[in-house]
């Protein structure tokens, strides 16, 4: 576990887990800031990548952590339509309705202006339009909230190749609940999606929060 020791990632921590509830936890933090902790010991080369930021809670956190732990020159990157989310297709469920989730990037930087952080580089536009063009070439971190099938899917076909040796990909809303039965299981399209990418066996390894947090992870191995 990862003890947060810095009065400042405390209150942003504090604040996000109040006035973000709805697209962060305590689960979420608590493991993303594990990951960007070992990459930076580790000296993982590569940008930090968000698909999906939505208002950018997620996105500032990283942030702030990276900048904990004297990161401050890793770049991250962020993708949203800025649509709202797109129609649902035959793999996912109604939980989540055509244009919900709607966001701007304007309100991406001013999360993170009004933290005095240095907002990410924001790419508008659809994942299999934004991606294959704006993606960096080297991916240490990647964080996929593409909550459907498609969106999942689309990531995970830019994202993967991009990871070098040693990054990680996490994928929200991963519900594997035979693994984890506490696994929030509302978007079923995130692991087929997954399933559909990497096959079975997966590869994928499940995140056991201490709520109902529905995390895969995956890492490259070799190069």
């Amino acid at each position: 576990m990862v003890i947060i020791v810095d009065s400042r990632l405390q209150k942003l921590r504090d604040w996000l887990l109040r006035q973000h509830s709805g697209t962060v936890c305590a689960d979420r933090l608590r493991v993303i800031a594990a990951e960007l902790v070992r990459i930076t010991e580790q000296k993982v080369p590569g940008a930090v990548v968000e698909l999906g930021t939505y208002r950018g809670a997620t996105a500032l956190w990283m942030r702030a952590v990276l900048d904990s732990l004297g990161g401050h020159d890793r770049t991250i990157y962020v993708y949203d339509s800025f649509q709202g989310l797109p129609s649902p297709g035959v793999e996912d469920s109604e939980h989540l309705a055509e244009g919900e989730l709607l966001s701007s990037p304007a309100e991406v930087h001013s999360l993170h202006t009004s933290w005095g952080a240095r907002p990410p580089v924001i790419h508008p536009g659809s994942f299999y339009e934004s991606l294959p063009r704006s993606l960096p070439d080297e991916v240490a971190f990647a964080y996929l909230d593409g909550d459907f099938y498609a969106s999942t899917l689309t990531g995970l076909e830019n994202c993967v190749p991009r990871l070098v040796t040693g990054g990680v990909l996490m994928v929200d809303d991963y519900a594997d609940t035979e693994v984890n039965p506490r696994a929030w299981d509302g978007l079923p399209g995130v692991k087929r999606a997954c399933d559909a990418y990497f096959g079975v066996p997966s590869p994928m390894t499940v995140i056991v929060g201490e709520g109902d947090l529905a995390f895969g992870r995956y890492e490259r191995k070799t190069a």
